[in-house]
């Protein structure tokens, strides 16, 4: 079975940090795409970070600012998402996703991934 498992998430005070982990099986993630998106209340789910499988990479700088770090573990076949300095304008349900194929440049566009993570609530209180 093909899927993306996410961990992580939850409940954490303005500046505060999480470290969501979202792990694959089936596939591997080394010979995917990958890429974050974050759906705030009654917003659209928005992509804030993606890494190509060749390492090219595409950050939200507006939105990320130098707080949050990716990382990948291939022993594991998961990534990861440090985040820091959380503020309560980051709470919404976080997404990993992959896509099915190689490909030299990622996209911040859902429609370019074909497998989801559950999503994962983060809630920042202020």
């Amino acid at each position: 079975q093909l899927q993306l498992v996410e961990s992580g998430g939850g409940l954490v005070q303005s500046g505060g940090s999480l470290r969501l982990s979202c792990a694959a099986s089936g596939f591997t993630l080394e010979d995917s795409s990958i890429g974050w998106f974050r759906q705030a209340p009654g917003k659209e789910r928005e992509g804030f970070f993606c890494i190509s499988s060749h390492g090219a990479s595409m950050v939200d700088v507006d939105f990320v600012k130098d707080r949050f770090t990716f990382s990948r573990d291939n022993a594991k076949n998961a990534v990861y998402l440090q985040m820091n300095s959380l503020k309560p304008e980051d709470t919404g349900v976080y997404y990993c996703a992959a896509s099915a194929t190689v490909q030299a440049m990622c996209s911040l566009r859902d429609r370019r991934y074909s497998y989801w993570g559950q999503g994962i609530q983060v809630t920042v209180s202020s």
